[in-house]
């Protein structure tokens, strides 16, 4: 796929939350470590097994490494930064990751749990399918636990196809096709 400035252009952003507290949206940046890591462990066990898929005491340096420091060409990745007053801390991310030469990228999303419920997710959505398909990526997909009736609506919400997962019944697959704008036709 290729790089597209034009999408990441709009980027940074703000956005006003449903309750009013404001966010900005902006691209992960390698310093982003610590700030990565303190939202991490401010996230409940519940949390980081949805976002996981499993029981994670820690952020394997690792994992914490490959999410500062996105493949460029494919992988994308964006935080959400407060903008209340909280010194800036990340409140939510989210990140696309291909396989070379593909044209389907996977999405992975997470949002601290005192921001659910406030559109955060939508808005980080939002930007990540935009710049996935100014990259070129014609299908988003997402693997997600299929109790997570949350994201799974979210998905539905934003013109996601929600299907069993072939491999797990504990997993729904979501895709959304970015071939063209919503609403084109």
């Amino acid at each position: 796929m290729h790089e597209n400035a034009s999408a990441e252009a709009r980027l940074p952003s703000r956005a006003t939350l449903r309750d009013g507290r404001r966010v900005v949206l902006r691209q992960i940046l390698a310093q982003d470590k610590a700030g990565l890591l303190a939202a991490f462990h401010r996230l409940s066990d519940d949390s980081r097994y949805t976002r996981f898929m499993a029981s994670m005491r820690e952020l394997p340096d690792a994992m914490l490494e490959s999410a500062t420091h996105p493949v460029a060409g494919r992988e994308f990745a964006l935080v959400a930064v407060s903008d209340d007053g909280e010194a800036g801390a990340i409140v939510g991310g989210a990140r696309y990751a291909a396989g070379p030469g593909s044209d389907t990228c996977e999405f992975a999303i997470t949002v601290a749990d005192d921001w659910h419920g406030v559109g955060l997710a939508k808005c980080l959505m939002h930007s990540l399918i935009a710049v996935a398909r100014a990259a070129g990526y014609r299908n988003m997909e997402g693997y997600v636990l299929a109790s997570n009736t949350s994201m799974r609506r979210l998905a539905r919400g934003l013109g996601f196809v929600d299907t069993a997962c072939p491999e797990d019944s504990t997993l729904r697959v979501v895709v959304l096709g970015l071939a063209e704008e919503p609403g084109a036709a």
